[in-house]
């Protein structure tokens, strides 16, 4: 019996992904060079330890960059982007039919506290959830399972009869270690990652009414 759902936040409840992409994207562009998906995905869900894209733009271009005034406008260009996003396709819906049937809501985000909080809060979707767990949190994010376990445990329900959403790998991994279930939603970015390991995978929350992935799990 399904008793709880965590979501993941970034490309989960709001389109984060794609930006923090294009934004990268756009600067390689400037400079005549390419950030292929391929190599980002390594960075998606997760905070990655060795990825840096100044390094690797530096490589391609054997230019130095300003790394201070790039990361800056950077920094602006994507929450530009990200501001024009609504929650994702479903989001909303499942909220709202969680709560009526009495299934507990929780977030798991391996961002820091002040973006998933502030989103939420801009969003109008706070007050939905019982607990929020990031990365101020827990001292390793996803791939590691602690975050999964928190919500768990702050929703008082058992890892079996909790489903967790994810559109990442590296979540999935996260959710399955908790011991969850896990309803994979992939994005633009991460719709080429294996999730051969996921309770089920959509192209969409609203691929299904509430009611149908209700009974799914």
């Amino acid at each position: 019996m399904l008793q709880a759902i965590v979501f993941d936040f970034d490309g989960t409840i709001l389109e984060t992904e794609g930006p923090d992409y294009q934004s990268w994207q756009e600067i390689f562009d400037a400079h005549g060079s390419e950030l292929t998906l391929d190599v980002w995905i390594h960075c998606v869900g997760g905070a990655p330890v060795d990825f840096d894209p100044f390094a690797i733009l530096e490589r391609q271009t054997g230019v130095a960059l300003d790394r201070v005034s790039t990361h800056q406008a950077r920094r602006k260009r994507v929450l530009e982007l990200i501001e024009r996003q609504p929650p994702m396709p479903g989001v909303e819906a499942l909220i709202s039919a969680a709560q009526a049937a009495g299934i507990g809501l929780a977030v798991a985000s391996s961002s820091s506290r002040a973006w998933v909080e502030g989103n939420l809060a801009r969003l109008d979707l706070r007050h939905h959830f019982l607990a929020v767990r990031t990365a101020d949190d827990v001292e390793r994010v996803k791939p590691d399972p602690a975050l999964y376990r928190l919500a768990a445990v702050a929703l008082g329900t058992p890892p079996d009869q909790t489903l967790a959403i994810e559109d990442s790998r590296t979540g999935m991994l996260a959710a399955k270690g908790a011991g969850l279930r896990c309803l994979v939603v992939p994005n633009s970015v991460t719709q080429f990652s294996d999730f051969s390991q996921a309770d089920l995978r959509l192209g969409s929350l609203a691929d299904l009414t509430p009611q149908e992935l209700f009974a799914h799990f």
